[in-house]
């Protein structure tokens, strides 16, 4: 590893560690862990310090004792990689490694860091030998060879399959693992527990490994941490010790007083809890593609169709689907479950129908928007090859920082494709990985995908809206942002020096402002929208009067 670099996202760089720095960092941790115990607190390593394990490890890490001391010392691990590393001196200095809206996540870090001493950072897989409790939160990938296609991706499992391996090689016949990682239905009792019982029959141990599954529901934003802490969990485990410990710790470290456990029989059952909760959720998203076409074809605004049917109180979780749908969670798991089913759990029958084609809806629906654009420029006279186009918002959903599998992503990588010169504006985002990045970010590189993609990687995401806008021929309003929903279109225009194409990919304008970018000379479009021919119709006619 000499001479190799980490660089933070804010340019920091840390040399990766030499072969002879590891017995260092184990006798540093060691101890550390020695006083730990001697105060009596359990040691707790969470493997993984990404989106959710950083801040699950922050908040056992804050968990007290019914004396009010802190009750559990944590050790964050994450493997010393060039693209990760720099994780472990960040959480160190009390900084945390992920970016978050949540004004609680910071402090909450420092405190356990700098104040309390509850949590540190390591790269040292040997710390796995000190845990009482090793809580897993390794990132597990669906990678997808086609857009649309969910069937002919597989579930990368290599990294999870080797971390079972890892921690049951170094931890002690009565320490807790407890997967967090959402997995494959099947993963934790077909795959982690074979491998682990039989490496523990290896090193002498007859007991069988204490094995559990709890999926976490998190979710960016102002509520990331109440997500983790002050949220309804799910869990089990391969037998009922594990299933003992399990309900214990997590009695312990979250808030379940108010938020109730839900114990369930086999660690199968909370591993498909995950999968079906977010495949119902891409279902519902996806059934209204279909819907939202059919209104742009015939003059209906499907977001007021959607507000008329949210007031009846069985249908209030209706979702406007935007131009794609992100995060990490809805435009893969249920492809886990189909992956599962042939190869885990050994079925050849094809039972899956719903549960792909939503996602492959869903993966697909950023391609129409683009055409809208095209669309919308044509109509002024004006090819979408090399037209600067503007699109307000990164991220996958309105407020928050996080860009992951971003329908914004596909949009731009459509535009691009066609030859369009792409500006982003988004207030939460520095920097936009999946193409600054895009060569070996993560196993999902969609810029394989399409052609023209090479000179993304250059994308900047501006903070400043003004000079975003000024000089544009296309506006898309990719983003519910907060920012973007009371834009005047007056304002807008001036600062573009021309008549624009507005694209509304998230039902943000509302009829006022559509019909006032229309009598500015502006061509708009929208997902859904089918009712703004019907408003241009009203003002040509009341112009012609």
């Amino acid at each position: 590893m000499k001479n190799q670099i980490s660089v933070s996202p804010d340019g920091v760089k840390y040399p990766l560690p030499d072969a002879e720095d590891f017995q260092t960092e184990f006798k540093r941790v060691e101890k550390l862990v020695e006083k730990a115990r001697q105060e009596g607190k359990e040691i707790v390593v969470v493997m993984g310090v990404g989106f959710v394990g950083a801040v699950m490890a922050a908040i056992v890490a804050d968990t007290v004792g019914p004396d009010g001391k802190p009750s559990k010392f944590v050790i964050g691990m994450q493997r010393p990689s060039v693209r990760s590393f720099w994780k472990i001196p960040m959480l160190n200095q009390g900084v945390s490694p992920v970016k978050a809206e949540d004004p609680e996540v910071d402090p909450m870090i420092r405190r356990c860091v700098v104040d309390k001493k509850t949590l540190i950072a390591t790269y040292v897989y040997d710390v796995l030998q000190l845990a009482d409790v090793v809580i897993v939160d390794i990132q597990l990938d669906y990678t997808k060879k086609e857009l649309g296609n969910v069937r002919s991706g597989y579930v990368e499992m290599t990294a999870l399959e080797e971390s079972f391996d890892i921690i049951a090689q170094r931890i002690k016949a009565d320490c807790l693992v407890l997967i967090e990682t959402t997995v494959a239905p099947g993963t934790t009792e077909q795959v982690a527990y074979p491998a682990m019982k039989k490496i523990f029959r290896k090193r002498g141990i007859q007991s069988d490994p204490l094995l559990a599954h709890s999926y976490e529901r998190v979710m960016p934003g102002r509520d990331y941490v109440a997500s983790i802490r002050d949220f309804w969990r799910v869990c089990s485990g391969v037998n009922e010790e594990s299933k003992r410990r399990v309900t214990q710790f997590l009695n312990e470290v979250l808030n379940t007083q108010k938020y109730p456990l839900t114990v369930l029989d086999r660690p199968i059952e909370s591993e498909t809890a995950k999968i079906v909760e977010n495949s119902y959720r891409a279902t519902i998203l996806a059934f209204l593609d279909e819907w939202s076409k059919f209104a742009e074809q015939n003059g209906v605004d499907i977001t007021k169709v959607i507000k008329a049917i949210k007031v009846r109180p069985t249908h209030s979780n209706m979702i406007f689907p935007g131009p794609g749908i992100g995060g990490y969670c809805l435009p893969k798991d249920g492809g886990l479950g189909v992956w599962a089913y042939r190869h885990i759990l050994g079925f050849e029958d094809n039972i899956f129908k719903i549960t792909p084609m939503a996602i492959d809806i869903n993966d697909t629906r950023a391609l129409h928007a683009a055409q809208l654009v095209r669309d919308g420029l044509r109509n002024m006279g004006q090819p979408i090859a090399s037209a600067e186009v503007l699109v307000l918002g990164a991220s996958y959903r309105e407020d928050v920082g996080d860009t992951r599998y971003s329908g914004s992503e596909v949009l731009i990588r459509r535009l691009t494709e066609m030859g369009a010169e792409i500006r982003v504006h988004d207030p939460y985002v520095d920097t936009w990985w999946e193409f600054r990045s895009q060569d070996n970010y993560p196993e999902n590189n969609r810029s394989l995908l399409f052609r023209n993609q090479q000179r993304l990687k250059e994308l900047e995401v501006s903070k400043d809206l003004n000079t975003s806008l000024d000089g544009i021929d296309a506006l898309i309003l990719a983003v519910r942002h907060e920012q973007y929903l009371n834009l005047d279109p007056d304002e807008t225009v001036r600062i573009a020096g021309k008549p624009i194409a507005v694209i509304d990919c998230f039902g943000i304008l509302d009829d006022d402002k559509i019909k006032r970018y229309l009598t500015l000379g502006c061509e708009v479009k929208g997902l859904g929208r089918g009712h703004i021919r019907r408003l241009k119709e009203e003002i040509r006619k009341t112009a012609g009067d």
